[in-house]
């Protein structure tokens, strides 16, 4: 008795033909508007640029804004110095350079420089010493240290009186180099 097997071999043949059928509709549906498909030559080509075009113009925006403040600021500062020279009767206005050039000064053995609070002393030649009626005096600021009353300076160092009346005594005569106010005694 022989059984013929046609139903099975149908169905099982229905059943490939759907399957591949299937396969064959999801591989198709790639790259679709739904499910687009990415290369690279694509983000190189289009989006990339897009992108950096974006950037690009943000970044000018910015800068333009910047520009704007800037202006606005330089503007805002320009008046407040007019402003202020013609309040002090048309006298221009400088801004703050340090102070004056060094002035050099010349004492004979005995006399005494006092300087004003923010005075600098530089010692030339001769022998000097620090006069100040509390500690600290002067300021070495080559050294990095203090000089008390009564120290002696070290010539070419310079000095700083942080405080008013701090000064300098000839021990014989000496030539110094003074920026700020000063009286001789």
């Amino acid at each position: 008795m022989r059984k013929t097997h046609w139903p099975a071999r149908l169905a099982a043949g229905c059943l490939v033909t759907l399957s591949l059928a299937g396969v064959a509709l999801a591989a198709g549906g790639q790259g679709s508007q739904s499910d687009p498909l990415v290369t690279l030559s694509y983000l190189t080509e289009q989006t990339t640029p897009a992108i950096l075009s974006q950037v690009d113009s943000m970044v000018d925006e910015r800068a333009a804004e910047l520009r704007q403040q800037l202006s606005d600021v330089v503007d805002r500062y320009v008046r407040e110095a007019e402003e202020a020279a013609s309040a002090s009767g048309g006298a221009a206005v400088q801004p703050d350079s340090g102070g004056a050039a060094y002035e050099v000064v010349e004492l004979s053995a005995g006399q005494t420089v006092i300087g004003s609070a923010a005075c600098e002393f530089l010692l030339r030649s001769g022998t000097a010493l620090c006069v100040s009626d509390s500690s600290p005096g002067l300021v070495d600021t080559t050294a990095g240290t203090t000089l008390g009353n009564g120290g002696a300076l070290t010539a070419n160092h310079l000095y700083l009186a942080t405080i008013e009346g701090r000064g300098i005594y000839a021990s014989t005569a000496v030539t110094i180099m003074v920026r700020g106010d000063y009286t001789v005694r």
